[in-house]
């Protein structure tokens, strides 16, 4: 397998149905992941259904300090919601055309192709959906009309996966001393992105996201049965096993920021593979846009000062976006 000269006009089926990598979809050497290390098998699986609170208390903060991200069973989203939002991404990826267009006033998703992003002339090898959640029962009248269900099975999903998110940031606000809650009354369910990941001829030079934090409190993240998210751990990229019916969370830029620097924010990013399509779908909790992000004051002593400097959570954004979405700024103190 190697490059391609990219071709003038579309595939003969679709895009992604090459023999060879066009050169608009493979990165220069540095950005390339070369030879994929192995599935890593230390990333800690933490089993929601059978522990008590304070050993759940313990495993999310250690996992949180040492990985930044940690994976969830047994965590009350059942198989078979799990099976039928991922039916729905996977019917949606395969509609040969996505009309979003805002004209009518209608819709808020956006619809990204695998051509949308260019970085220095590369595009990524990915296909993606992205749309608000919150206030859920008025974004969910704006979301696809096809496939058939997706507003009522996406719109589920969404209000199970809530409950899981509060039920994670209470433990972490034991495990920092902080009133439980206190995250939950900060941020909601806020923007959803599913991501699929074709086949691809050669992983070696193509990437399906570039390396970045997620500007979120926390991240909770599906990703079936096939793995390709990396993450960054002791200047090595690690790959994060796929677990049946398991969730990935991660810690967000806003609650390393939240924990005055407790719980870190890691560096992660997508391959691919060769022989399996990958779908993905992540769900990110959110301050509002107004919401001053600052450390908790209860965090804030005078042998731990402050380490990051106050910003609205639309500032922060803003100034990421800016400098591109694969960079962190935390305004450190």
């Amino acid at each position: 397998m190697g490059i391609m000269e990219s071709p003038a006009g579309n595939y003969a089926s679709s895009w992604f149905d090459v023999q060879n990598v066009p050169t608009n979809y493979a990165f220069p050497e540095k950005d390339r992941p070369g030879e994929l290390p192995p599935v890593c098998l230390t990333l800690p699986v933490i089993d929601l259904g059978n522990a008590t609170d304070a050993d759940l208390v313990n495993q999310i903060l250690k996992a949180s300090q040492e990985f930044g991200f940690f994976q969830v069973i047994n965590h009350g989203v059942s198989d078979k919601l799990l099976g039928d939002t991922s039916n729905v991404f996977k019917d949606f990826f395969e509609i040969p055309v996505k009309d979003n267009s805002n004209s009518s006033g209608k819709s808020n998703w956006i619809y990204v192709s695998s051509t949308s992003f260019d970085r220095d002339g590369v595009h990524l090898w990915r296909e993606n959906i992205k749309h608000p959640c919150n206030p859920l029962k008025d974004c969910m009248q704006q979301w696809p009309e096809n496939p058939i269900g997706y507003r009522d099975v996406v719109s589920i999903y969404l209000s199970e996966i809530s409950k899981l998110g509060t039920m994670i940031l209470d433990l972490i606000c034991k495990g920092l001393g902080l009133e439980v809650g206190y995250f939950n009354r900060l941020g909601e369910v806020e923007l959803l992105s599913a991501n699929s990941y074709p086949p691809c001829p050669d992983p070696s030079l193509t990437l399906g996201l570039l390396r970045h934090h997620d500007p979120s409190i926390i991240t909770i993240l599906y990703q079936g049965n096939v793995p390709g998210l990396q993450v960054m751990k002791d200047r090595n990229w690690i790959t994060v096993g796929a677990m049946p019916n398991a969730f990935v969370v991660n810690i967000g830029n806003q609650l390393e920021i939240f924990s005055n620097g407790m719980l870190k924010s890691v560096e992660h990013r997508v391959v691919t593979n060769s022989s399996e399509a990958r779908l993905s779908i992540a769900a990110f909790i959110n301050p509002s846009p107004d919401c001053i992000v600052e450390p908790a004051q209860a965090l804030v002593t005078e042998l731990n000062p402050a380490r990051y400097k106050p910003t609205s959570y639309k500032e922060f954004v803003y100034i990421n976006r800016a400098l591109g979405n694969h960079t962190k700024t935390l305004q450190r103190e």
